[in-house]
């Protein structure tokens, strides 16, 4: 496809190791808020966020091909609730967007708010990653969405596309266990965490979820720029697949996700369509976001 890089089939290479490259995939802006911290050196901050900016913008973290306008867009907040000595108490907004085919539109990939992050950190130490060795909560922690991005993004130009991604944060998740001191990762202990996240992604009835995923982004929103209508009903058709998940996961983290990353994009979406669908899309989403009533007023006009 003229633009965007070609996805096949086969299972992609996964590199860890940083080394400079043209075309990395991640253009990351990361800050760090310590508004709610007083009377320290604040130089830490800046230092964390430099360090922080490179790890991430510095790594290539696939073998895929990225022109400049395929990059992922991301953004990573992270603010710092406590810190004593080189204790770190924070909560980290992650937002991550990807460029529609053939438009100057960009679509949300990730909107979530990890309120889970205590970290240990030692002004200018290096930030080190590297497969099946786990040094540090906060770098496992930035890898761990870096790969959970990568994942949805992948899924959205390929039918299962972004596999070895999610089985990348799967095995950081796995390493995790061994750190109880770390939190985030722990089984049962969060519905919302990493934990609960990577496991419903990679259980059987995620398949359903991941193929609407692709259906939405490469057969629709991609395919609006040349025919809007075309592109519209295809997410239209796409979309219940979320009832069947609910149907087969009541609370399953995705759901939230979906939400919190595309609802107000579908919204949009319908209220393009004829009455008649915008009726069916207003109780379908009614029931599966009854808190959303508000934003769903908009389908009634």
């Amino acid at each position: 496809m003229n633009g965007f890089r070609k996805i096949t089939g086969v299972c992609l290479l996964i590199l860890t190791t940083a080394f400079a490259a043209v075309s990395q995939e991640i253009n990351a802006r990361i800050t760090i808020n310590s508004d709610k911290i007083q009377g320290t050196n604040k130089q830490v901050y800046t230092s964390l966020q430099n360090a922080l900016m490179e790890f991430v913008n510095n790594r290539k973290w696939t073998d895929a091909a990225f022109a400049v306008n395929e990059k992922i867009d991301c953004t990573m907040n992270l603010i710092v609730n406590e810190h004593t000595d080189n204790s770190f108490k924070s909560e980290m907004l992650i937002q991550a967007r990807r460029p529609v085919y053939n438009s100057g539109y960009t679509t949300t990939l990730l909107n979530f708010q990890d309120r889970q992050l205590d970290f240990e950190y030692v002004e200018f130490s290096p930030l080190e990653y590297t497969e099946n060795t786990l040094e540090s909560n906060l770098t496992a922690t930035i890898v761990y969405y870096i790969y959970l991005i990568l994942g949805f993004d992948f899924d959205s130009f390929s039918p299962q596309g972004g596999t070895a991604f999610f089985q990348q944060a799967q095995q950081i998740v796995n390493l995790a266990q061994s750190q109880p001191a770390w939190n985030g990762w722990k089984a049962f202990d969060n519905d919302r965490n990493r934990h609960a996240i990577i496991t419903a992604l990679t259980e059987n009835t995620s398949e359903t979820f991941r193929e609407m995923w692709y259906n939405y982004h490469r057969k629709g929103l991609d395919e609006m720029a040349a025919n809007a209508d075309r592109g519209r009903t295809t997410i239209l058709e796409a979309l219940p697949a979320l009832e069947q998940l609910k149907s087969a996961r009541p609370s399953s983290v995705l759901l939230q996700l979906f939400s919190d990353a595309k609802l107000d994009e579908v919204i949009a979406i319908y209220s393009k369509a004829n009455m008649q669908e915008k009726q069916a899309g207003r109780t379908m989403l009614s029931n599966l976001y009854p808190t959303a009533s508000t934003r769903l007023e908009a389908l009634t006009q």
